[in-house]
């Protein structure tokens, strides 16, 4: 095994205890010191790795947003899909995947807390973070219009935004008030599809 490979696995290794200790004590109490305790090393050579705490809590979103992003352009790219289709499919996905990385939302939700008591500014943050995502739910909805599936009345802008909304409503649900029944989200996104006339069904509907 190379010494690139062999460094990446132990950042990946890091990486998932340190999750862990941002779970059980939270960004603030969480410390460099804390880290290197729970992976068995010393902060020298934790340091190898990473130079504070905010870039391994950083790493920690870093790789959690990029997988969700693999799984969204997979289906983005599903060519057996229709456009409303997708639309629905990727929020289930991106809901369900929230509620499997609850812990770790519950941790950036008291981080960005944090960030906008000491004037920084959240919002900014997490547009920064989902760009890509909102980028690839316009895309599709564009996608619809062309192909016909979608009315050329619909606003992309609107329709994506509408769509993003509903999602960031489901992971408020699941990290503040700890629900993680995704159906809700399923019905809804299936609603606002089929009262645009573009996609599923509404719910009761054959």
């Amino acid at each position: 095994m190379s010494i690139s490979v062999e460094h990446d696995k132990r950042k990946e290794e890091i990486l998932d205890k340190a999750l862990d200790v941002f779970v059980d004590e939270g960004y603030k109490d969480t410390t460099f010191q804390k880290i290197a305790e729970r992976c068995g090393i010393t902060r020298t050579i934790l340091y190898l790795y990473f130079n504070n705490k905010k870039e391994i809590f950083s790493s920690c979103i870093k790789r959690f947003m990029e997988g969700l992003e693999h799984e969204i352009r997979r289906m983005a790219g599903d060519a057996s899909l229709g456009a409303a289709e997708k639309l629905v499919s990727i929020s289930q996905r991106v809901v369900k995947e929230c509620a499997t990385e609850s812990k770790l939302l519950s941790v950036v939700l008291d981080y960005l807390l944090r960030m906008k008591t000491a004037g920084g500014d959240p919002d900014e943050r997490v547009r920064r973070r989902t760009i890509r995502m909102r980028h690839i739910l316009a895309a599709i909805i564009i996608e619809g219009k062309r192909k016909g599936e979608f009315p050329e009345t619909v606003s992309v802008k609107a329709t994506s935004e509408l769509i993003y909304a509903l999602i960031e409503a489901a992971v408020f649900r699941i990290t503040v008030l700890g629900q993680k029944d995704a159906s809700p989200l399923e019905a809804s996104i299936a609603l606002l599809a089929g009262s645009l006339g573009i996609g599923p069904s509404k719910p009761g509907e054959d």
